[in-house]
């Protein structure tokens, strides 16, 4: 006999449906009385017995021979299987009749119809001639499910579905394209891990470096090139800006006193008159403000950095405030409040106005002394004529004359002038032509750098520049000038922003410090 294996159906030389070789092979008795059927059905017609004695068990128990005046009842599939045995009284023992048709002692049998009849050789007349006329007669409360069977694949070899379902890939998908897609899949799932894994072992050799009692600033700079996980860059911005000291001991004491200095300076300012030109300037820069954020259109955001700016104007007198210091404020507002969101809810969209009078004092505390800090080293770029800017604008001009001298040539042919358009990203450090999320990762590496906001930056805008270079060198002067005042770079992430620092980098090491690029 052919072996057969759990749950797999037998089918049956003329068709039909079949039975559950499981439930076939727990009913013994069963077995044996269909077999002695058989041997009675070979005497009476030899060649319609089929030699295999599998398959023709198949075919008797789905199309079981009744007599004219019999009937069959058609399948219950509402109700669920029940083991066939000899114990069970809901189920007789099937009587051989002349005819050699079986006939179960079920109740309420219908009659059924030439016109039903299902057969897969559709031929009613010689099924009747040859005594051949069957039925479906399994009990009522007997169920056939679809089996599950296992398929191989490039991950585990095997993979679990239905008969129908897989019949319905197959027909609708090729073979090929249906392994493609589970292919696709394995790839998709097997990088998100990789990457998951990736970002788990940065943060924790990030958290190995600022658990020490005394960290090596030399370190958490080489790392924070590459980018600060979230959770962990406000503690970094502030080691890396010169805020806070490197020794944990310290930390505390030093934090405590400068956010009482803070708290003291404003306390004072305010309580004299305004300086109106000062204050009347910063009134007006501050709507302006990332206005399509919604974090800066609240009134507690907009209070807050009034008095930050204001602050830092009355205390550098030399500068005072100028337009630009106010966005250059906003990435380390948006990084220290981050700090204080516990619900998970995105930094641009949360209302400051929820957190305590105490915590927002923190905030703009450490918004202020880091802020000071940055405009400490390129103070030179808001003194009176802002020589600073002037001179990062020559040197980018110089730059690309030697990077890229065809855009050099095509910008001079036009008469572009460099300080119509780069004065703005020196000023404000590409702000307005990143997005704040984008402008923190690029801050990362700045900050990273020996003078990232006076020297790498001036790399930064030429990659920026160069990146355009095939489009600008088909335009014409009002074409350039609209373009460069709104480049797109609306869709870029956080990727774009590495690869624009990379190329930079690469600029860098090739002309840093070579006097033959500025001739």
């Amino acid at each position: 006999m052919t072996q057969v294996y759990q749950n797999e159906f037998v089918f049956g030389e003329g068709g039909g449906k079949g039975t559950n070789s499981t439930q076939l092979a727990s009913a013994p008795s069963l077995l044996k009385t269909l077999s002695h059927a058989f041997r009675e059905k070979d005497k009476v017609k030899k060649s319609v017995v089929a030699n295999d004695d599998i398959k023709t068990i198949g075919t008797t128990f789905s199309h079981l021979s009744m007599s004219n005046n019999e009937s069959s009842t058609s399948l219950n599939l509402s109700s669920s299987p029940k083991r066939i045995n000899n114990s069970s009284s809901s189920l007789a023992r099937p009587k051989v009749s002349k005819r050699n048709s079986f006939k179960f002692d079920s109740p309420s049998l219908t009659p059924r119809h030439s016109d039903q009849y299902t057969d897969l050789d559709d031929d009613w007349d010689a099924d009747v001639e040859h005594g051949l006329t069957t039925t479906d007669s399994a009990p009522k409360n007997l169920e056939f499910r679809p089996q599950t069977f296992e398929y191989p694949t490039l991950k585990s070899k095997r993979i679990s579905g239905s008969v129908d379902s897989f019949a319905k890939v197959k027909s609708n998908t090729p073979l090929d394209d249906y392994y493609e897609v589970n292919k696709t899949k394995e790839l998709e799932a097997a990088k998100e891990k990789e990457e998951m894994i990736a970002v788990v072992s940065k943060i924790n050799r990030y958290k190995k470096i600022l658990n020490e009692q005394t960290i090596e600033l030399p370190k958490l700079k080489k790392m924070a090139w590459n980018g600060i996980p979230e959770e962990l860059r406000p503690l970094s911005w502030q080691l890396l800006i010169g805020y806070l000291p490197p020794n944990s001991n310290r930390r505390d004491l030093q934090l405590q006193r400068k956010r009482q200095e803070y708290l003291n300076g404003i306390n004072q300012v305010f309580a004299s008159a305004k300086e109106q030109t000062t204050w009347h300037q910063i009134e007006i820069d501050i709507p302006r403000t990332n206005p399509k954020i919604k974090l800066y259109t609240y009134e507690t955001t907009q209070r807050s950095l009034e008095r930050i700016l204001y602050l830092w104007a009355l205390r550098h007198p030399a500068s005072g405030y100028v337009q630009g210091i106010n966005d250059l404020c906003t990435p380390f507002f948006q990084v220290y409040l981050s700090d204080y969101i516990k619900d998970g809810t995105a930094v641009e969209n949360f209302n400051p106005g929820e957190l305590t009078k105490q915590e927002m004092n923190n905030v703009e505390a450490d918004t202020y002394w880091s802020l000071t800090k940055l405009l400490e080293g390129i103070q030179d770029n808001y003194i009176h004529a802002q020589p600073g800017i002037i001179r990062q604008v020559n040197e980018l001009k110089d730059l690309i004359k030697r990077i890229d001298f065809d855009l050099s040539q095509h910008l001079e042919t036009e008469n572009v002038e460099f300080i119509q358009f780069s004065f703005r990203w020196m000023n404000c450090m590409l702000m307005r032509e990143l997005s704040v999320k984008n402008t923190i990762r690029m801050w990362d590496t700045y900050l990273a750098e020996p003078n990232g906001f006076s020297e790498f930056h001036i790399y930064v805008c030429a990659a920026f520049l160069v990146k355009w270079s095939d489009e600008l060198k088909k335009m014409e002067f009002q074409d350039i000038m609209m373009f460069l005042q709104n480049p797109p770079t609306k869709g870029w992430t956080e990727k774009d922003v590495e690869l624009l620092l990379s190329e930079a980098f690469i600029w860098q090491s090739l002309y840093k410090n070579a006097a033959a690029h500025l001739r």
